[in-house]
């Protein structure tokens, strides 16, 4: 047995005055001399014996009353195990977490779980007493619920017809704090949640707390169960780092079935609404299958992109959307330092300048300073003699920002500024020099990496074999970390890259001087040049690809944007969104939550400009549909609330009926029982107290 309100338990204090009263009504009798009264003794004892026992029984009567009726305010009721959800009960608030997310919209033998979940929760309502609350809480956002709070049956039912599978679901652990937030303003004090889900595993990988009062009861009631088949594209990537116009992109889609059997299924990729590549995919229930692409961006600028499968009854799965930027022309800064000749980095850069695949601006050591490092993408720097500790500093958040930078070493380079450069940028230091400048070869060119993103594209050979560089003068640059992308005999790296925040440094140990090697004189020279540039000025574009989760948003940079106009989330359908944003240097941040729920492609627009398209998808665990047992999310949530879950097999009909019928009945209350016997008590005092009356005995004369 339990008590509902325990705190007026403390009333029961109150029985201890009639006690009281009772104690200070034996006064003892004051004595009066009279004549002799012998035979008056014994028709006193009798008296007294009579009224002690009325006394007793008034006492007893009054304190049965008052404890009676502080037991009746405290509402004790008698617990079972099905207690608060099918019993005929208490008036109490019910709050009903219906799990909506988007694979309740997933089917097995019995039909669609979300309709599972609303013919349970329905038959819950039909059963709940007319004095229950009844609240709706679904775990993702339904915009046609306008209200969650019903005090009769017939709205919260039309509530329950109205949920749809959608994306954006919140975690159960969250959504059931969020319910408990709904039950502190209840009517009743008898407050309960019950929990309908599919118990698919991404609604229960939240382990936020959701600390629930004492008082609120949990009960989960399971749906599904059954081996149910799904086939989805979880995952688009584009492999390609350097992307530019007329130039194939290798773009890979994941596929992955659940349940049925291995089958041969057709995958197209669409690009800003054109199919433009199809392939085949052999999907084996179980297991990833990769899907390659190869895509020919047109123009500059953000395309949108999808893979499609074919339906097979869970469209929210079947398409998954990614964005392909097309940047602009590298912006390229060229810093000739000292003496060391520049002239074939120029006229290599030109070239590409000339077809309008970069844009170059050339200034002495001395210009470094005062360049707006903003407006570029990547800079150049040939064999600098100078570079003051300010520049370092300038040059280093340049590049942890997403620019790139490229160190030609040269004659000095171990003395002066390019050392403190490399110091600045934790990427290891020029030590001496070694050959002679037009003298004899002191190393080669040897093993490469030729997967590199900087070579994608630039041979025509499956497995390409580099020209023959022989190399009269080498600095030798001893890397801390990073990856060696030309090497050479000698050991000493040629060309090596290390990463710098969201850019890149690329050092090459030779300066751009045929009298120091026979690479600026080599076909590699010049597509190397104008690769390292697209590469560099790619920064942290690959972080920019990426999508946002339906259900936690994030935060999307676009940078162009002008002051004055808002900025707006503008989806394939016309819907327009303004989200939070926030202005940094450079770019305007957008706080995108949960108002893009909807998976799909979005324009970014500022007025009528776009600026950018955002990318917006599902939870790909949700498109797994094996459950976790009944037992284990239990588990999780009684660990998220502190409260024991009980858990109800409600399916099938003859649960349904039992529910229909009431035939379970528990938490029987008793505070009707005890304020009757509080009555009767007070009836039976009144009566005492005024009808009985202590029988007189005859005197004789």
């Amino acid at each position: 047995m339990t008590f509902l309100n325990p705190l007026v338990l403390f009333g029961l204090a109150a029985a201890a005055i009639p006690i009281l009263i009772h104690l200070f009504n034996f006064r003892r009798p004051r004595e009066v001399d009279f004549s002799t009264l012998r035979f008056l003794r014994e028709v006193e004892r009798q008296s007294m014996r009579r009224v002690r026992i009325r006394q007793w029984l008034l006492l007893a009567l009054r304190t049965l009353a008052i404890v009676c009726l502080v037991l009746a305010f405290a509402q004790p009721t008698r617990q079972s195990a099905w207690d608060g959800v099918f019993g005929e009960t208490s008036a109490r608030s019910l709050a009903l977490v219906v799990d909506n997310s988007l694979s309740t919209g997933l089917r097995d033998a019995r039909g669609a779980l979300l309709d599972q979940e609303r013919e349970i929760a329905e038959a819950l309502i039909d059963a709940s007493g007319r004095g229950d609350e009844r609240m709706i809480v679904p775990t993702a956002p339904q915009p046609g619920l306008t209200s969650t709070r019903f005090l009769t049956p017939e709205p919260a039912l039309d509530a329950l017809t109205e949920l749809a599978p959608a994306s954006g679901a919140a975690a159960l652990t969250a959504t059931l704090a969020r319910a408990a937030s709904l039950l502190e303003d209840a009517t009743h004090p008898r407050r309960e949640i019950v929990v309908f889900s599919d118990l698919q595993a991404s609604t229960l990988t939240d382990s936020a707390s959701a600390r629930l009062p004492e008082s609120v009861g949990v009960t989960l009631i399971p749906v599904g169960g059954q081996t149910i088949t799904n086939t989805a594209v979880t995952d688009v990537q584009v492999k390609s780092q350097i992307v530019e116009p007329g130039r194939p992109v290798q773009v890979e889609a994941t596929i992955q079935r659940w349940g049925g059997r291995a089958e041969t299924i057709a995958v197209r990729l669409i690009l800003d609404g054109r199919p433009v590549a199809e392939s085949a995919a052999d999907v084996v229930p179980g297991r990833a299958v990769t899907v390659p692409f190869t895509v020919t961006p047109p123009a500059r600028g953000w395309l949108g992109g999808e893979v499609r499968i074919e339906p097979d009854g869970a469209e929210w799965d079947d398409a998954r959307y990614f964005t392909l930027r097309v940047p602009p022309p590298p912006r390229v800064l060229l810093v000739s330092g000292g003496d060391a000749r520049a002239d074939m980095a120029r006229l290599a850069l030109e070239v590409a300048a000339e077809s309008g695949a970069l844009t170059v601006t050339e200034v002495d050591e001395a210009g470094l300073s005062g360049a707006d490092l903003d407006a570029l993408d990547a800079v150049f720097l040939v064999a600098p003699r100078e570079i003051s500790s300010g520049e370092a500093q300038a040059l280093q958040r340049f590049a942890s920002g997403g620019g790139g930078i490229l160190l030609f070493a040269g004659d000095g380079v171990a003395e002066g500024g390019a050392n403190t450069l490399l110091d600045a940028l934790g990427a290891g230091r020029f030590e001496g020099a070694r050959g002679q400048v037009g003298g004899e070869v002191v190393a080669r060119l040897s093993d490469s990496s030729l997967d590199h993103p900087i070579f994608a594209g630039v041979f025509e050979d499956a497995r390409p074999r580099l020209e023959e560089v022989a190399i009269q003068r080498l600095a030798a640059f001893r890397a801390r970390g990073g990856q060696t992308l030309l090497g050479t005999t000698s050991g000493v790296p040629l060309l090596h890259e290390t990463r710098v925040g969201d850019g890149a440094l690329l050092v090459l140990s030779v300066p751009p001087d045929p009298s120091w090697s026979e690479l600026p004189e080599r076909g590699l020279f010049v597509p190397l040049l104008f690769r390292s540039a697209s590469y560099l000025a790619a920064g942290s574009e690959v972080a920019e690809r990426a999508s946002l989760d339906a259900r936690e948003g994030g935060t999307v940079r676009v940078e162009n944007a002008t002051a004055g106009a808002p900025l707006r989330l503008v989806s394939a359908s016309g819907v327009a969104l303004t989200p939070a944003q926030r202005t940094v240097p450079g770019a305007v941040l957008l706080e995108v939550g949960a108002e893009a729920a909807q998976p799909g492609l979005y324009r970014v627009m500022q007025g009528e400009r776009k600026l950018r398209t955002v990318a917006v998808n599902g939870d790909a665990r949700e498109s797994d549909p094996t459950p976790l047992s009944p037992e284990a999310a239990a588990e999780i949530l009684e660990t998220a609330s502190g409260r024991p879950v009980r858990v109800l097999d409600a399916s099938g009909g003859a649960g349904l009926e039992a529910l229909a019928t009431r035939e379970e009945t528990g938490g029987v209350p008793l505070w009707t029982v005890l304020l009757g016997i509080a009555l009767a008590a007070l009836v039976a005092e009144t009566l005492v107290a005024s009808r009985w009356r202590p029988e007189r005995e005859p005197v004789a004369a």
